[in-house]
């Protein structure tokens, strides 16, 4: 048993509450470990306000959610209604729901920020492989979420929405049938799916998000923060106290330097609510104003604006595309074959995994291999820390074209996402399968690409220009 600490005699009542406080519990400890001793790197920019900033929309999707479930009631027949009465009966109810379906937006927009801050930095990198897979799981608990709140409404895109997203599960072989069945709870989505996707997006998946968030922060504050030019701040220490030499108290400097984020995020925020909370309807689906109609098909059925790149990918994977992946396995295996310095063993294995692999491609439909391209879209970035070969981390210090690399593959998936939520057509289809076939290429292909080129020298202690 630890000895009890004792408070002075002239201890003030605080101080004696907290020495109460600190015996029973290491509220110092936590404090010191994760704030006011938790040394930062010193030359953070402004990509690192987004990982304050998704904690803070977490607790504000938390507050108004508790809010919303007071009034919403997780019936089929009086879901819509709901909505309705707590947009115009319920004091303040209409602020409440418009923070909350914003709020959905503004996750996903800072979640994305927040993950290509990491992928231009190398923060993913060695030590720090097991924060970003945390991360990733978060991004994946975070999506499911998303889905499972966007039903609730039970409005006409809800409804379809969840319909088709659903009914990708029947594509998988074997299973897939019984699958759906299991996530819909009937043979149609209805009452029964409501009731399942509204128990998993009030109670199981918050639970689990908050406990990988936690998870995330700690494997965080235990390996420290990564920085632009990712260098290792514990490298270089003060020899008497044990310091990082480019190291600053995460409280009070970067508690007060998030502030400033926190203050501009906030003002977009308030400004999307009160002027135009539906976006032009991509924060709020118009055909979503409408109650949901099991015997009216909208004319153009699309997901919610943070889902379109994956769907765009979805709708790409074809059989003129899977016929052009056989081929291109083939002619690929065929130059290995017939080019490359292999011995005759690895030929022949060559041979018989590209035999293997265009087999599998032509036995499951198109709409499989989608499924499988939409779920490895979002699984491959598990595997960045392995993926990454580069001998520097941080983008400062790669080769110029790897900028203009990353700039292609952003622009890449911004037109995924705008394809994502247009109706299909034979341009757009074609461009969504470049996109895809990029997105692919340039995770598949890093371990080689990543190592080429002239690097730049990494400096030993960061970079930084006091303002």
């Amino acid at each position: 048993m630890a000895e009890f600490k004792v408070a002075p005699p002239d201890a003030s009542a605080g101080e004696k509450l907290l020495t109460w406080v600190d015996n029973r519990f290491p509220a110092s400890k936590l404090y010191k470990e994760h704030l006011s001793e938790y040394y930062a790197p010193k030359n953070f920019n402004f990509w690192y306000f987004f990982g304050s900033l998704a904690l803070l929309v977490l607790v504000i999707q938390i507050v108004t959610g508790i809010f919303l479930v007071m009034h919403y009631k997780p019936d089929a027949a009086l879901a819509f209604a709901s909505v309705e009465y707590i947009m115009r009966d319920v004091p303040w109810g209409w602020l409440i729901r418009y923070m909350h379906s914003t709020g959905a937006s503004a996750f996903f927009v800072v979640v994305y920020l927040h993950m290509y801050r990491g992928l231009i930095y190398g923060s993913y990198r060695s030590p720090r492989e097991l924060v970003w897979v945390f991360g990733c799981a978060i991004f994946l608990a975070l999506m499911a979420e998303a889905f499972m709140g966007y039903l609730l409404p039970w409005g006409q895109m809800s409804f379809w929405g969840a319909q088709v997203i659903v009914n990708l599960f029947a594509a998988v072989p074997f299973v897939g049938p019984d699958l759906a069945l299991l996530i819909r709870g009937d043979f149609v989505v209805s009452d029964a799916t409501l009731n399942r996707f509204f128990s998993f997006h009030v109670i199981a998946v918050p639970l689990i998000l908050i406990g990988l968030v936690a998870a995330h922060i700690i494997a965080l504050h235990e390996v420290g923060s990564n920085n632009p030019d990712g260098v290792e701040i514990k490298a270089k220490k003060d020899p008497k106290t044990g310091i990082p030499l480019d190291g600053i108290p995460f409280h009070p400097y970067y508690s007060v330097h998030d502030l400033l984020g926190v203050t501009v995020f906030l003002m977009a925020f308030t400004g999307v609510i009160f002027f135009a909370p539906e976006f032009g309807g991509y924060f709020l689906e118009y055909n979503n104003f409408i109650p949901a109609d099991p015997f009216k098909t909208p004319p153009h059925i699309a997901p919610v604006w943070y889902f379109t790149p994956f769907y765009s990918m979805l709708r790409a994977t074809t059989d003129v595309m899977i016929n052009v992946l056989v081929v291109i396995i083939g002619l690929a295996a065929v130059l290995a074959v017939l080019k490359g310095n292999l011995p005759s063993k690895a030929k022949v294995g060559v041979l018989v995994g590209a035999v293997v692999v265009c087999g599998l491609l032509k036995t499951f439909d198109a709409k499989f291999w989608g499924v499988v391209v939409m779920g490895g879209a979002v699984v491959i970035l598990f595997f960045l820390p392995w993926l990454d070969r580069s001998p520097v981390k941080s983008i400062r210090y790669r080769p110029s074209w790897n900028k203009a690399l990353y700039g292609v593959f952003v622009v890449f998936f911004l037109v995924l996402g705008y394809l994502g939520i247009q109706p299909p057509s034979d341009i757009g289809t074609l461009i969504a399968q470049v996109g895809t076939l990029f997105y692919f290429g340039f995770f598949l292909l890093m371990p080689w690409w990543s190592q080429i080129g002239e690097f730049k020298p990494v400096p030993d202690r960061v970079t930084f220009q006091p303002h």
